[in-house]
């Protein structure tokens, strides 16, 4: 378990890092365009949240842990996740197509957000959207043979792996300091909420997963998998073996 200092120190040296080569000419043809345009776009508008209310979440929480760093390391969470936002529109500019500026998953996802103030949902939400992040993005480099595209994928999958990390770790915090009572129910509504939004992800884009080699099977499998390193790892009980 790492301490918000620690997370703090980690996305700054992690924002020093320029993985893109911007002087690239992109060289997406126009049949992976109609393929992956659609998503490319609701995902860049996704990335471009200003993150207010989760600022807020997190600074109630914080102050109440008495851990007050813990809200610098969300605001460079939220950095980051805004320079993917960045860099998508960036490409979507560059390749003459418009960003948009409403998606039906990003109004119902930001609909969510508005109404809640519980650090546990924002964490638990967060977690999801971050590991289907992984499978959509590594499905959107393998879609296409655009080097430009595929370098800003790989920026993004570098950054993606520690978010998650993030973000389990404080879920873990969280539950562990739930009776035993909260922790029993609790286990069933984070499986269903991590499966449900799975589920949504894939018919909101299954196309662009399709033109990146996944079936509805190997997408089921692969949150399945992350399923069981994140949420799964946090409300499994602690076995203790004796020899």
């Amino acid at each position: 378990m790492h301490t918000s200092n620690y997370w703090i120190r980690h996305f700054k040296e992690n924002a020093r890092h320029q993985r893109i080569n911007w002087a690239l000419t992109p060289t997406i043809n126009k049949d992976e365009i109609a393929e992956i345009l659609p998503s490319l776009q609701a995902w860049q508008l996704g990335e471009t949240s200003e993150g207010e209310h989760l600022i807020a979440a997190s600074t109630r929480y914080a102050y109440a842990l008495g851990d007050p760093d813990y809200v610098d390391a969300v605001r460079l969470f939220i950095k980051e996740e805004q320079k993917h936002g960045n860099n998508l529109g960036r490409y979507i500019d560059k390749i003459g197509e418009h960003r948009i500026k409403k998606d039906w998953g990003d109004t119902l996802f930001r609909k969510v957000r508005y109404l809640n103030t519980s650090m546990e949902i924002w964490t638990l939400a967060v977690i999801v959207v971050e590991s289907t992040a992984q499978i959509f993005y590594q499905a959107l480099k393998d879609a296409t043979q655009c080097r430009l595209l595929k370098q800003i994928c790989t920026d993004i999958l570098i950054d993606e792996a520690p978010h998650v990390a993030f973000q389990t770790e404080r879920l873990a915090i969280i539950f562990d300091n739930k009776s035993t009572f909260s922790k029993a129910w609790r286990k069933v509504v984070y499986r269903w909420f991590f499966y449900g939004v799975s589920a949504l992800v894939w018919f909101g884009h299954k196309r662009l997963f399709k033109a990146g080699g996944l079936t509805f099977e190997s997408y089921v499998h692969k949150m399945r998998y992350k399923y069981y390193k994140t949420v799964k790892v946090i409300t499994a009980p602690l076995v203790v073996e004796f020899a």
